[in-house]
C-alpha cells in the first residue's frame, strides 16, 4: 500500500536494515547529506567517562555512518567535525581533537578505497597543527581519483567566515575591473564558496537535542530539509540514519512553490 507521495507502507519495526534500505525511493535519495555531530561529551559524561572517550568514540561512528550512507547511496556527507568556535574549548580537549584525524583517517583510508569513497575537506588549515593537516591531505591525496561518495569534513570551518572570503574574491575581481556588480549572482557566489565542487545540502540531521545552526552552511542550507534528533552522535546508528531518510522521503519539498498540493 502506499501514501499519497508514493511511500510503501510498512512496519519498519519487523525490516532488517537492509530490507529497509531497499525500501528507499532510489530516485530520491540524498545527493547531500550535513551533519552536525553533537553530544559526544555528553555522551560520556551519562557514562561518568572523560570527554576524550566521548570525542574517540563519536569518531569511531564516521566510520559506521560512512558505510551507511554509502551503502544508501548518498552523493556527499559534510561532518562539522572542528568549528571555528572550538577553539574556545581547553587546550588539553583542543589537542585531543586535533590529534583524532591522524588516528582515525590512516586507519580508515584502506576501507575508503575499496569503498570508493574520496576524501574532501572545507574549512582553513592556517592555525592548524602540521600533523593534522599533514593527515587531511594525506587522505585526499590517497582518494582524489576515487569516484563514489565525497566524505566531506568541515575542520576549522566556520560559515560566516566562508562568506566573507567569497565577497572578498568577487570584490577583488570587480576592483579589478574583471567583473561587474550586477554580474554577482547567487549561482555565482555559489562558485566561491567552499563547497562549490559539491550540491548544496538536501538534508541536515544535528543530534544531540540541540535546534541551531551553529554558523554551519548557512548560505547552503537556504532550501535544506532539518532533522534534530535527542540522540547523541555515538549512538546515532545506521538505524537511525535510515529513520531520517525515511522521514527526508515523506517530506514535501516545494521550494516556494505548490508541488503536490
Amino acid at each position: 500500500m502506499l501514501d499519497k507521495l508514493g511511500w510503501k507502507k510498512v512496519d519498519k519495526e519487523i525490516l532488517t536494515i537492509e530490507e529497509r534500505m531497499a525500501n528507499l525511493r532510489q530516485d530520491d535519495i540524498p545527493k547531500h547529506i550535513a551533519i552536525i555531530m553533537d553530544g559526544n561529551g555528553r555522551w560520556a559524561k551519562k557514562r561518568a567517562l572523560p570527554r576524550f572517550v566521548g570525542h574517540r568514540e563519536g569518531m569511531q561512528n564516521i566510520r559506521r555512518i560512512t558505510r551507511a550512507a554509502n551503502s544508501a547511496g548518498v552523493g556527499a556527507i559534510t561532518l562539522y567535525a572542528f568549528s571555528t568556535e572550538n577553539w574556545k574549548r581547553p587546550p588539553k580537549e583542543v589537542e585531543f581533537l586535533m590529534r583524532l584525524p591522524e588516528e582515525f583517517l590512516n586507519s580508515f583510508i584502506p576501507e575508503l578505497m575499496d569503498l570508493n569513497i574520496r576524501v574532501e575537506m572545507i574549512g582553513e588549515m592556517e592555525g592548524v597543527p602540521e600533523y593534522t593537516s599533514r593527515a587531511i591531505q594525506h587522505a585526499m591525496v590517497k582518494t582524489k581519483e576515487n569516484t563514489g561518495m565525497v566524505l566531506n569534513f568541515a575542520f576549522n570551518y566556520g560559515s560566516r567566515r566562508e562568506i566573507v572570503l567569497a565577497v572578498q574574491q568577487l570584490a577583488k575581481m570587480v576592483q579589478d575591473g574583471t567583473l561587474e556588480p550586477q554580474e554577482i549572482t547567487e549561482e555565482l557566489i555559489s562558485e566561491y564558496l567552499m563547497t562549490a565542487k559539491i550540491p548544496d545540502p538536501d538534508l541536515l540531521i544535528r543530534t544531540s537535542g540541540e535546534i541551531r545552526l551553529s554558523n554551519f552552511l548557512l548560505w547552503q542550507l537556504a532550501y535544506t530539509e532539518f532533522i534534530f534528533t535527542d540522540v547523541h552522535w555515538p549512538d546515532f546508528t545506521a538505524e537511525k540514519l535510515l529513520d531520517s531518510l525515511e522521514s527526508y522521503q515523506q517530506r514535501n519539498r516545494r521550494y516556494g512553490g505548490l508541488k503536490g498540493e
